[in-house]
């Protein structure tokens, strides 16, 4: 099998053609004529991709100020929608401190009873205590739920009758 090789020894191809091959006086006078050689072609060809190069670069820099304008523009709008907003959070802080003043300033109608107010304190004191671990504090929360039922059911029992 690799005793032989895999081309045909002798066997070249060679193209023979049935005119004579010519080329006319104009293409051979150009060809001498020309005192361009690989190396100035190159040179043109240098110079030509610097140029597209610089021209690029002349639009992306372009782009990029234009980018930098608007994004500019935008800023000192959203600043003064900052401003804008400061001033809204002052209006609202102050809206919302006289609100508490005037929640504060309301009485209560009645104490809560001593039950609801101990089992209240109860809750307080157990989360407290047990601040990592608050379900440990289900019996006192379940005793004030109860306290609470029994508050509710009286109101609606003197409201029913």
């Amino acid at each position: 099998m690799g005793s032989s090789s895999s081309k045909p020894a002798g066997d070249s191809h060679t193209w023979n053609a049935s005119s004579p091959v010519g080329v006319s006086q104009d293409v051979v006078d150009s060809l001498q004529s020309n005192r361009e050689s690989d190396v100035s072609r190159a040179q043109k060809l240098e110079l030509a991709v610097q140029a597209r190069v610089s021209e690029e670069l002349k639009k992306l820099s372009a782009k990029e100020s234009a980018a930098l304008k608007a994004a500019l523009a935008k800023a000192s709008e959203v600043t003064d929608k900052d401003a804008q907003l400061q001033g809204d959070r002052q209006t609202v802080s102050a809206e919302v401190e006289a609100l508490r003043a005037r929640l504060d300033k309301r009485k209560q109608i009645r104490p809560l009873p001593e039950t609801v107010e101990k089992a209240r304190s109860d809750v307080v004191r157990c989360l407290l205590d047990n601040d990592r671990r608050p379900l440990n504090c289900w019996e006192e929360v379940e005793a004030f739920k109860e306290e609470v039922r029994k508050l509710e059911k009286n109101w609606v029992d003197k409201v029913v009758r």
